[in-house]
């Protein structure tokens, strides 16, 4: 079973544990950051499956982490799911998906409602590595395919 990695980030560490409390989960590995910065400094690191991203924080707010991922070729593809006690105004949720959220949930959490959207993206990120397994094996398959035929052809004095 592959490992998959959530990012949890929210500035209130209350909120990352009831977070990692709904979500804890076997074969996932949840990572937490209570700033976007420190959010930034993870997904350099780490293979992220999903983002759940809290849009009110000091300093860098979640539109702005989102827009930073959206602009790196190595974290732009990561889902992000907003998390956000702010309005609901529709200026709000639609500048979401701008900075290129796939979902918006609204505090409080309904625990049930989150776990089945994060399973969804989560099986999304499998089908997605184990197509990308299947695409390397066919390529090493099909180089030493070549490899062999030119071995073959050489041989022969064909080529």
């Amino acid at each position: 079973m592959i490992e998959q990695k959530l990012l949890l980030v929210d500035d209130q560490p209350a909120n990352l544990v009831s977070l990692e409390a709904i979500l804890e989960e076997e074969g996932r590995v949840l990572l937490k950051a209570e700033s976007g910065q420190a959010a930034l400094r993870i997904m350099l690191r780490e293979d992220i499956s999903l983002v759940l991203l809290d849009v009110q924080m000091p300093g860098m707010d979640g539109f702005e982490v989102a827009e930073l991922m959206r602009q790196r070729k190595d974290t732009q593809t990561i889902p992000i799911i907003f998390v956000t006690a702010i309005s609901k105004e529709k200026k709000y949720v639609f500048k979401g998906y701008q900075a290129g959220a796939v979902d918006y949930l609204f505090k409080p959490l309904d625990p049930l409602i989150l776990k089945s959207k994060v399973n969804f993206f989560l099986e999304l990120d499998r089908q997605r590595r184990d197509l990308l397994a299947k695409l390397k094996e066919a390529q090493a398959h099909r180089a030493a395919y070549e490899a062999e035929k030119a071995r073959m052809q050489r041989e022969r004095g064909d080529g």
